[in-house]
């Protein structure tokens, strides 16, 4: 026969076992009680960080608490991640993840994390086609005319890109390897990119389309292809580069993500309200202005998002044998 004192002992043990599992699940079903941070690995006013702040404030006023963008750039984007990956997974501290990180997943060697294994995709929010964008000094009006001017100038036309590793730099390089040419890559950081095109400097970029289409629309820039699958709202008669490169597509994608392990509760009621904000007439006009694209979807849709976009540039990657910085 077992001792009260030893039933006893089993109870309590028992009980200790679930305590954790109990206080999980108390705290997604309390959660939000504070503040929530957002990580933006991009400077305040850039395109990621509107984005981020347009989607903060949704969250704040269905959630009853502040979702606060904390802008911690450097790295690609890298710094940002860790610093998220290395925060208690309790639904507090959020990632604004994209293509960066997808990229830098196959960009960097010595990452002291693994993004797609660290990281819990949320929810996917948009995606913004890049635009291939020449100076007008360059004589080509269309797609195929600057790579016949390409191929008959090997090596001597400039390539602009925001940095090593970046949208514009590996769509750039996706354009050298579909289309047979060699533009020469050089790197910026920051706007310095953008003002050399204009300037002459350089000879073509693939910027991101929200920074590039003033510039189109008033002369200083000529837009001879947009990069995504079709064609743009706010550029409708620019071609695709699909139209003359099957199978091209370059764009920056964006999403939320959050420390690995935080509680499937509170990762669900994120991914509920996302896909309400993103069918909001509004916020969708917001994000439209922008030359986004709304994606939503569940967590495993932006988990999938990730993976693919990591293995495409990856293959990139390799083939043009970019290297980090």
């Amino acid at each position: 026969m077992k001792s009260p004192h030893r039933r006893q002992f089993l109870r309590l043990a028992a009980g200790a076992a679930t305590l954790p599992a109990v206080s999980w699940t108390a705290n997604a079903q309390t959660w939000p009680s504070r503040p929530v941070r957002l990580v933006v690995g991009f400077g305040a006013g850039s395109s990621a960080d509107i984005l981020a702040r347009l989607m903060s404030q949704w969250l704040s006023e269905r959630l009853g608490q502040q979702f606060i963008v904390e802008n911690r750039t450097g790295a690609g984007g890298n710094i940002a991640t860790e610093a998220v990956v290395r925060s208690p997974a309790d639904g507090y501290t959020l990632l604004l993840a994209g293509s960066n990180d997808a990229i830098n997943t196959k960009l960097y060697d010595n990452l002291s994390y693994n993004f797609i294994r660290d990281i819990e995709p949320i929810a996917a929010l948009i995606r913004v086609p890049n635009v291939m964008v020449v100076n007008p000094s360059v004589p080509a009006a269309t797609v195929p005319e600057f790579i016949a001017y390409a191929k008959a100038n090997p090596g001597k036309i400039n390539m602009a890109s925001v940095g090593t590793g970046t949208v514009p730099h590996v769509a750039g390089e996706l354009f050298n390897i579909m289309a047979g040419v060699n533009l020469v890559h050089v790197p910026y950081r920051g706007p310095a990119a953008l003002n050399d095109l204009i300037g002459g400097q350089v000879q073509v970029m693939f910027p991101p389309i929200d920074i590039s289409v003033e510039h189109i629309r008033i002369g200083k820039l000529r837009a001879l292809a947009v990069t995504s699958a079709k064609r743009s709202e706010i550029l409708p008669d620019v071609p695709t580069l699909g139209e003359f490169l099957p199978g091209f597509e370059a764009s920056v994608f964006l999403g939320i993500g959050a420390p690995k392990s935080t509680p499937a509760a509170i990762v669900g009621r994120l991914n509920k309200e996302i896909n309400a904000a993103l069918a909001d007439p509004n916020l969708k006009a917001r994000y439209a202005d922008l030359g986004a694209i709304v994606l939503g979807g569940s967590p495993a849709d932006f988990g999938k998002l990730i993976a693919e976009d990591a293995e495409k540039w990856g293959k990139v990657i390799r083939v043009a044998n970019i290297k980090a910085e």
